[in-house]
């Protein structure tokens, strides 16, 4: 994030503050248009009042690789309270009818798409390779002008109501379409879809078996635009101690996130569990990877700090947005995490 941003970030907090929340909004909408071009060299002015974006870095169009034989990467649709979502569905080469394979559901951040994801985070060949599913729901522009998943409304933080339910039930017809089995089914996020899963791990625990959180924030961090911009910047403040019912947790974040602040990765693994064992390594860049573990001893959150990083994928490809290509690979290491906790 540049300085000039960071300048009007700062002054937007302080318009918060002083009740200018109409103010606060235009110099934040402002601002993210003017870092953030259209395809056709326009500035791109959200009209809503409440929208919490990041600043993106634009990647030329890419044309999409030829699918391996076998292989589909299927749009489609599902309908719920909170209104209608288009999705893309990646099926492996070999999969048939009855097959019981994993499903991983995949949030992408603002400003991107189910095809930037995608290709950002190379999850398709990862499913291609491991045989799995991945499902990537795709937000409205209708629903947030700059497509963002709504983490921080409350409305859109409880079980049965807003985008988690429509999650939920989209996830669920999925998986009675294709057999999925339901003992491993996973749900990752970035940015505001990593904020999105932490939400929908801790009000579906029983429908996912692990959460994967890059760049977000945890459950409930925020209510409203200025609380979410309190959390962006410096954290969410104290947290409660996880649910005993809640999944399996594993958490990246780069220690030079100037979007949102690494405190929150810390706190969404650390939440309620004892002082955790800690080991430094380096794939790419280095890592301090810290595991907890639950009364029992058994592992329940890692959170992997990336040090150089800032707000991107880790170790993923250069054809997507918001990734960093030198590593380590979040999407290895959050499938070794998924696969290693099946729900019992």
């Amino acid at each position: 994030m540049n300085s000039s941003f960071g300048h009007l970030m700062t002054e937007a907090t302080r318009l918060t503050q002083a009740g200018d929340l109409r103010a606060a909004t235009a110099l934040i909408q402002s601002a993210l248009g003017a870092a953030t071009p259209s395809p056709t060299g326009a500035t791109a002015h959200a009209d809503q009042g409440d929208v919490i974006d990041v600043e993106a870095r634009e990647v030329p169009h890419a044309e999409p690789a030829e699918p391996a034989a076998g292989e589909q990467f299927l749009p489609g649709s599902h309908t719920g309270a909170a209104g209608t979502r288009a999705y893309k569905l990646y099926v492996p080469p070999g999969y048939h009818q009855g097959q019981s394979l994993p499903l991983v559901l995949m949030l992408h951040g603002c400003s991107q798409d189910p095809d930037d994801f995608a290709r950002g985070t190379g999850m398709n060949e990862a499913a291609r390779a491991q045989g799995f599913l991945v499902l990537y729901p795709a937000q409205t522009k209708h629903a947030n002008s700059s497509g963002c998943w709504n983490w921080f409304k409350h409305n859109h933080q409880r079980r049965g109501s807003g985008e988690p339910a429509l999650l939920a039930g989209m996830t669920r017809q999925v998986m009675q379409q294709y057999g999925i089995d339901a003992r491993r089914v996973y749900v990752a996020g970035l940015s505001a879809g990593g904020a999105m899963a932490a939400i929908l791990g801790s009000c579906y625990p029983e429908l996912f078996a692990a959460v994967g959180v890059h760049s977000g924030l945890p459950a409930g961090a925020a209510s409203d635009l200025p609380s979410a911009l309190a959390a962006m910047r410096g954290g969410a403040g104290d947290r409660p101690a996880s649910a005993p019912d809640s999944p399996p947790t594993i958490v990246f974040h780069g220690d030079r996130d100037a979007t949102v602040h690494p405190r929150n990765g810390e706190q969404i693994a650390a939440a309620g569990m004892a002082a955790p064992e800690r080991e430094r390594g380096s794939q790419g860049r280095a890592y301090t990877r810290d595991i907890y573990r639950d009364a029992q001893g058994r592992p329940r959150a890692e959170h992997w700090l990336v040090h150089g990083a800032g707000h991107a994928w880790s170790g993923g490809r250069a054809g997507g947005s918001y990734t960093d290509p030198q590593g380590p690979d979040a999407s290895a290491e959050m499938l070794r995490f998924f696969f290693a906790n099946p729900r019992a």
